[in-house]
C-alpha cells in the first residue's frame, strides 16, 4: 500500500507541474492575443532605437544633467534609448525635424510627446491634430512603432486627451495617458509651474516603462519567431 501511495503522489506532482505549464502558457497566450488585439502597428518592427521625441518635458529641462526621463528609461529597459526632444518645439516645428532626428537613427519605437508648446502659442488643436497625424503616418510609414503621450492632467490641457487618444486608436499607435499626473501637483517631483526635476522625471520614466514592454516584448517573440 504505501509504494503504490508513493508512486499516486509522484503522479500526481507531475500532474500538477504539468497543468500549471499549460495554464501558463494558454495565460501567456492569452496575454498576446490582447495585445494583439489592440493593433499595435509595426509590432515586428526590425529597428533599434527607442526614440523619445518631443520638446521640453521630452528634453529634460529643470532636470540635472542626464535627470530627463529618456535618460532613467534607458537604465531600465534592453533597448538603446535617443533623446531627441528640443525646449520649446512644437507639433510643426517638429515635423521640420522628423527625418533627422528620428527617421534616420534606426528607430524601433518613437515616443511622440507634443502639445504643451501649441497650447501656449495660442496654435489652433486642428492644427496640432494634423501635425501628430503627419508625424505618426510618416514614423509608422518607415516601419517603426509609435507611442502617443497624452500630457493633460486634470483641467491642464485637456482639450488634448480625448483627440490624442482618439488619433492612437485610429492610428494604431501605442497610447500612454496622463504622463505628468501628480507630478505637477507635488513640489517634490517638480522644478517649476509645469516641469519636473530628476525625480519627477524618473517618475515618468517608470511609467512610459510601464506601458511599452509588453510591446517590446512582443516585438522580441516576432522577431525570434522570423528568424
Amino acid at each position: 500500500m504505501k509504494r503504490n501511495n508513493s508512486q499516486f503522489t509522484v503522479y500526481t506532482s507531475q500532474q500538477k507541474i504539468f497543468f500549471l505549464g499549460v495554464c501558463s502558457l494558454l495565460a501567456f497566450s492569452l496575454l498576446l492575443l490582447g495585445c494583439a488585439k489592440r493593433e499595435i502597428k509595426n509590432i515586428n518592427s526590425r529597428g533599434k532605437n527607442i526614440i523619445c521625441f518631443g520638446d521640453s518635458i521630452t528634453f529634460g529641462y529643470g532636470a540635472d544633467p542626464g535627470g530627463d526621463y529618456p535618460s532613467a528609461l534607458a537604465k531600465i529597459t534592453c533597448v538603446p534609448v535617443i533623446n531627441a526632444g528640443i525646449d520649446g518645439d512644437t507639433s510643426t516645428e517638429a515635423l521640420k525635424r522628423l527625418k533627422s532626428d528620428v527617421l534616420d537613427r534606426e528607430p524601433l519605437m518613437v515616443i511622440v510627446e507634443f502639445g504643451g508648446n501649441d497650447f501656449l502659442r495660442k496654435i489652433p488643436t486642428e492644427i496640432t491634430l494634423n501635425n501628430m497625424k503627419a508625424i505618426i503616418d510618416t514614423i509608422q510609414a518607415e516601419g517603426a512603432m509609435v507611442a502617443v503621450v497624452d500630457i493633460s492632467t486634470g483641467m491642464l490641457l485637456r482639450q488634448y486627451h480625448s483627440p490624442f487618444y482618439n488619433l492612437a486608436r485610429e492610428k494604431g499607435a501605442i497610447f500612454i495617458p496622463s504622463l505628468l499626473a501628480g507630478i505637477i501637483t507635488n513640489p517634490r517631483l517638480k522644478s517649476d509651474f509645469i516641469h519636473p526635476n530628476t525625480n519627477g522625471y524618473n517618475v515618468i520614466a517608470q511609467r512610459v516603462y510601464r506601458i511599452i514592454t509588453p510591446y517590446l516584448n512582443q516585438n522580441i517573440l516576432l522577431r525570434q519567431s522570423q528568424e
